[in-house]
């Protein structure tokens, strides 16, 4: 019910002029104001406080739909920071991102770097020890990083004064932000794979469809095996009973599908060819948002380690360790 809400809502006011008007600098409002009106931002929160009080396996396909229709605007963390703070608190209304890093200034202020969706967020989630810190954008300086489209910024405060602060649920906001953005690449990826997929059957070369060639054939191939491997992982990270996904399993997540959103886009531009590298074709909404995500939150390298550095504290091999998990 939820999902096919989600997706007539998605379809109707996040298309792909609608994306990139945002990507210029453009309002979110009319992307953001339709899924706010719908209540899809509550839904982790109980039923007494206006919320669905979803599960977090029903949350997943929720995440992967909107990566399947590259949504710029940090919805996935407005809802899991409403789910994080929980009944404890009500969050300041507007657009809420997640930052996982948090540098005090020798002058006193503030830092989020690399921030996820900072450039346009009201307000931003971070954990101080086990605390958590919710601050106002408005308050910092914002610098871009990388392309300005990403949307994502270095966010510094001079005088930094919380808005709200809430003494435990700092340590899950690692995973919950890792898990949440290998929902979305996974989306992403999959509708990456159904685009090629359809390129491949409609593009007619030397007399027949571009998918009848077998080294087409072998790229979709390993395409479709990074794309379901990348989806199972994501997917199992959601599969929890608490507040927040698993640290462990959301590591594996973000790892899995960060690795996979590198060949998904490169695979997918080849199969287009030139068509896949204009402004206009929608293909490059979806890729830039692979490579986006793929780093937000850290990428496959640094969950890697992560992942290392709790086989190595369990003292047992690495092929216990796999038995146990």
């Amino acid at each position: 019910m939820f999902l096919e809400a989600l997706d007539k809502i998605l379809v109707a006011h996040a298309g792909s002029d609608a994306i990139r008007r945002v990507e210029a600098g453009g309002s979110a409002a009319l992307l953001w104001q339709p899924i706010e009106d719908a209540g899809f931002l509550a839904l982790l929160l109980p039923e007494e406080q206006g919320g669905a009080a979803l599960a977090l396996p029903e949350l997943f396909p929720i995440l992967e739909c909107l990566g399947r229709h590259a949504m710029p605007l940090p919805v996935a963390q407005t809802i899991a920071a409403h789910g994080l703070v929980g009944p404890r608190a009500r969050l300041p209304t507007g657009m809420v991102t997640i930052a996982t890093q948090l540098q005090r200034l020798p002058a006193g202020g503030l830092r989020c770097p690399h921030t996820p969706g900072g450039s346009i967020a009201d307000h931003v989630l971070v954990a101080d020890g086990d605390a958590m810190l919710v601050l106002p954008c408005a308050a910092a300086r914002r610098e871009s990083v990388g392309d300005p489209r990403s949307l994502a910024a270095h966010l510094t405060w001079s005088d930094a004064a919380p808005s709200l602060r809430l003494p435990s649920g700092g340590l899950a906001l690692d995973a919950f932000a890792a898990a949440l953005m290998a929902a979305q690449l996974s989306g992403a990826m999959q509708r990456s794979f159904d685009m090629a997929l359809d390129q491949c059957n409609n593009r007619v070369q030397f007399g027949k469809s571009i998918g009848k060639f077998q080294a087409l054939q072998q790229q979709l191939s390993v395409m479709a095996e990074h794309v379901l491997a990348a989806a199972i992982a994501a997917e199992a990270a959601f599969r929890a009973s608490g507040v927040a996904p698993a640290a462990l399993a959301a590591s594996v997540a973000k790892s899995r599908t960060s690795e996979a959103a590198a060949l998904v886009a490169a695979t997918a531009h080849a199969v287009h060819g030139a068509i896949g590298m204009t402004d206009e074709f929608d293909l490059g909404l979806l890729t830039r948002r692979l490579h986006d995500w793929r780093g937000a939150y850290g990428g496959e390298h640094y969950w890697n380690h992560r992942i290392g550095e709790q086989v190595l504290a369990s003292g047992v091999t690495l092929a216990d360790w796999v038995l146990q998990v």
